[in-house]
């Protein structure tokens, strides 16, 4: 305060109000529908900076589209859905282990519960792992705050347009 009794002015760029952020537990349902998903159970991973989708077969087209097939279900190599997206370039990522792969990358639209807005993912077969998507800090920043004690916070999702 100053000596009249008023807060000096701010110096710098000035803050806009935080939005408030969703809930979600560590474990959800997501869509992913511009790529013909309904429901996928993703890992919200807050130690992954890029999110990751699982997937095989993958080419590039001479359009610059990529194509690709997943298992949707957790331990079921049964379902397969092709899918076809942009791609945006391809990215270098760590793996958890610590081995550095080059991944193509693809944005697509991730909905989850009413929420809905665009994530870039990498490619890459997760057919040992437990989840076929993790959503990294990227896609949940400004957006989500994860509750690490609680799963399918959001409930299915909502495709609805």
């Amino acid at each position: 305060m100053t000596a009249g009794g008023t807060r000096p002015k701010a110096r710098g760029k000035a803050r806009r109000a935080a939005r408030p952020r969703t809930v979600v537990g560590w474990r959800e349902w997501v869509a992913l529908p511009d790529l013909g998903l309904a429901r996928v159970k993703a890992k919200a991973d807050t130690g992954a900076r890029t999110s990751a989708l699982h997937a095989f077969a993958v080419r590039t087209l001479p359009d610059g589209r990529v194509r690709f097939r997943l298992h949707p279900l957790q331990r079921d190599a049964g379902p397969t859905v092709e899918c076809v997206a942009p791609l945006v370039g391809h990215r270098w990522v760590r793996s958890s282990t610590g081995h550095r792969t080059r991944r193509p990358v693809v944005v697509t639209r991730l909905v989850m519960g009413g929420l809905s807005w665009p994530v870039e993912v990498t490619l890459v077969r997760r057919d040992l792992m437990g989840f076929r998507m993790l959503l990294g800090r990227r896609a949940l920043r400004r957006r989500l705050v994860v509750d690490p004690s609680r799963s399918h916070v959001a409930g299915l999702p909502s495709l609805r347009d």
